[in-house]
């Protein structure tokens, strides 16, 4: 005994007042959820979906949604639908399903394997190239070579043996889809008979074997711009692998590896960094000193007192920063160089400098908090 088929709008699960909207995004989100290629060997999924594919024709075209709403099963004949008998995509006026379910489902074909056109954008390939510190600080310019991929010079791209051309798919006609009607709906995949391409090579290039690409060797002249820091990634535009059937080439990557500098630090923020020597004297009484730069030398002044791990700025000489926007700064971060011997006359110098600074202890505030910090506990507890 035949089973009553549900309510359309109950098999959607919108109700009667649902605008087209709603029964669209309804029919959307089921269809997905029980479409065969999401549920294989499912007997009951199958089924459902032409329950909503029958229940989506209906309340989607206006005229039919009528005539349902007018007579429910009655107003279509007894047999689903005007003329009698569902008949799948092909058989609905204007097409409607048909291009609904193109739509939905034309990411699960992709997905599944299905090839676009013939020409496709070539790869993006990626080398990096050494350098040196001050290459890095002030730019240059550098060879490289990249293994890679071009038209085979024999064909000249096509894949056929010169003389010959490959010939239009008789099976696709050239679309490189083979679409199979399975029941009430259709699957579409990559043609078997040219895998895809739209296209058939009786007689390959013996350079490429069909292909149309063969292996280069390509050779560039990379700018490095100023400023540079170790992992900094330049983009050359369509310098990358060649495309297939006259696709447009893939970009090159470069990444910079610089060297590091014995004197000169790269910080996070683009700026640079130095460690500082300056004497016990110097930072006591302060002094002007030579420092260096990326350019040279430039003099600027320590106060008097400074203290280790201070940092002096000098703004505008580091590297230059990308876009052209200025230049970064160096950081000088002081190191009061302590000397490990002494001769007699130092010592004696030393010794003068202890009396003059009478006896001064500067852990004596230290200690007096630590001292403060236990007496109070030790009254909190005898209290």
């Amino acid at each position: 005994m035949a089973t009553a088929p549900r309510d359309f709008y109950e098999v959607l699960g919108v109700s009667k007042s649902a605008s087209q909207d709603e029964i669209k995004k309804a029919y959307r989100e089921l269809a997905r959820k029980w479409h065969p290629d999401r549920n294989p060997d499912d007997a009951e999924a199958e089924e459902r979906f032409k329950e909503i594919q029958q229940a989506y024709d209906a309340l989607s075209d206006p005229e039919k949604r009528k005539q349902y709403d007018a007579g429910g099963f009655a107003g279509f004949g007894g047999g689903g639908f005007p003329g009698g008998g569902f008949q799948g995509a092909e058989g609905f006026p204007g097409g409607g399903f048909a291009s609904d379910l193109g739509d939905i489902f034309s990411s699960f074909f992709r997905g599944r394997g299905q090839q676009g056109p013939r020409e496709q954008r070539g790869r993006d390939l990626e080398t990096e190239v050494r350098l040196s510190f001050d290459q890095a600080m002030h730019g240059t310019q550098i060879a490289v070579s990249v293994p890679t991929t071009g038209p085979c010079p024999t064909c000249h791209g096509s894949g056929a043996k010169p003389g010959t051309s490959p010939r239009v798919c008789p099976r696709c006609e050239g679309t490189g889809i083979d679409a199979q009607s399975q029941g009430l709906f259709s699957i579409s995949q990559p043609c078997p008979e040219c895998g895809g391409q739209g296209e058939i090579i009786d007689d390959p290039c013996p350079t490429c074997h069909g292909s149309g690409i063969t292996e280069e060797t390509k050779r560039y002249r990379v700018n490095i711009p100023a400023g540079v820091h170790d992992g900094s990634r330049i983009r050359l535009a369509g310098k990358g692998e060649s495309g297939y059937r006259g696709g447009s080439r893939g970009d090159l990557y470069v990444t910079t590896r610089v060297a590091p500098s014995p004197v000169f630090k790269q910080r996070p923020d683009g700026n640079l960094e130095v460690d500082l020597p300056v004497t016990v004297a110097e930072a006591i009484q302060g002094a002007e000193i030579e420092v260096p730069t990326l350019d040279g030398t430039k003099t600027i002044r320590i106060p008097p007192g400074t203290q280790h791990g201070s940092v002096q700025r000098l703004r505008n000489e580091g590297p230059p920063r990308p876009k052209g926007n200025g230049r970064g700064d160096i950081y000088y971060r002081i190191r009061i160089d302590v000397p490990k011997e002494l001769t007699e006359e130092q010592r004696d110098a030393v010794e003068k400098l202890a009396e003059a600074l009478n006896g001064q202890n500067p852990r004596a505030s230290l200690l007096g908090k630590t001292a403060r910090s236990g007496a109070e506990g030790k009254v909190k507890t005898d209290g």
